[in-house]
């Protein structure tokens, strides 16, 4: 991951080196080499993910340099909204960084000290969902996660709780349940105390106004204000993602070309599901 950007593009080969000062390890050689199980746990993928983003950001500045001069507003899913912030000027790249790191260790401690996990559930409108999730739940959490795009829900919450959401979930006409890769119930309060523990970073961290909209992925909407934005990205930890709506908001501003910056394709599969009017290149990495 980044390998090519990495050995193609100084600026990027530059992010991991600064990377490499900033979290007291060769990240270039974690997300290059592995071992995979290392690179998936979430203290390294933040960071990792993080990085190699910018570095994608850098490949698109140095083939494009018009098309991100003339960028109007910018949104990251969850750990992405680190990297819109990075790109909108609100935080310094070793500054994120750092935050993301202890972001990545707190989720972390929080997954391992409850079973938790989360999954996609496919063709389902959202209140058939949280009909789902209600019951589903019993006497656990489980939640809507992520709103991603029409038919397109994650849900969360304690182990238990999700696989019988996943057992469910055809018989309440579901097209599919996927179980998803992840260490924890990410945007639960399962993830308590690791909201706090980031607001602790946050707080020491200088913040400016962006110079272009960020949209919030706990409202749909743009913030200016830094000490909105802190408090913003803490609540973000444990509220759901708000991709499909933030998308909309982009839209009906205007914009209808938008670009992927960061590993996979993923957000501009996504995209074709909210609005095929609008068009999205993916930056490779």
């Amino acid at each position: 991951m980044g390998k090519r950007l990495a050995e193609s593009l100084p600026a990027a080969h530059r992010l991991y080196d600064r990377a490499a000062e900033v979290l007291g390890y060769d990240l270039a050689k974690l997300c290059f080499e592995g071992p995979a199980d290392e690179l998936d746990s979430t203290v390294c993928s933040q960071p990792a993910i993080f990085v190699t983003s910018l570095a994608a950001l850098e490949s698109l500045r140095a083939e494009s340099p018009d098309v991100v001069l003339a960028c109007e507003a910018t949104a990251g899913l969850s750990l992405g909204e680190y990297t819109a912030m990075v790109f909108a000027g609100v935080m310094e790249f070793e500054d994120a960084l750092m935050v993301v790191q202890r972001r990545g260790a707190a989720m972390q401690e929080a997954a391992d000290a409850t079973a938790g996990g989360m999954v996609s559930i496919l063709g389902l409108e959202n209140v058939e969902v949280e009909a789902l999730c209600e019951k589903a739940r019993h006497a656990e959490t489980l939640k809507i996660a992520n709103l991603l795009c029409p038919g397109n829900v994650v849900i969360s919450g304690s182990l238990t709780a999700c696989e019988r959401a996943a057992e469910m979930a055809r018989s309440q006409g579901a097209m599919k349940a996927v179980p998803l890769a992840v260490a924890g119930a990410f945007h639960t309060e399962i993830m308590r105390p690791a909201d706090q523990r980031c607001a602790e970073v946050l707080a020491e961290v200088p913040m400016q106004k962006p110079r272009i909209p960020v949209v919030s992925n706990v409202d749909a909407k743009p913030h200016d204000d830094p000490e909105e934005i802190r408090r913003i990205l803490v609540r973000q930890i444990l509220q759901p993602v708000l991709w499909e709506e933030s998308m909309r908001y982009l839209i009906g501003q205007g914009l209808d070309q938008f670009y992927e910056v960061g590993p996979g394709r993923v957000l501009r599969g996504l995209l074709r599901r909210i609005d095929r009017n609008v068009s999205c290149q993916c930056v490779e990495v």
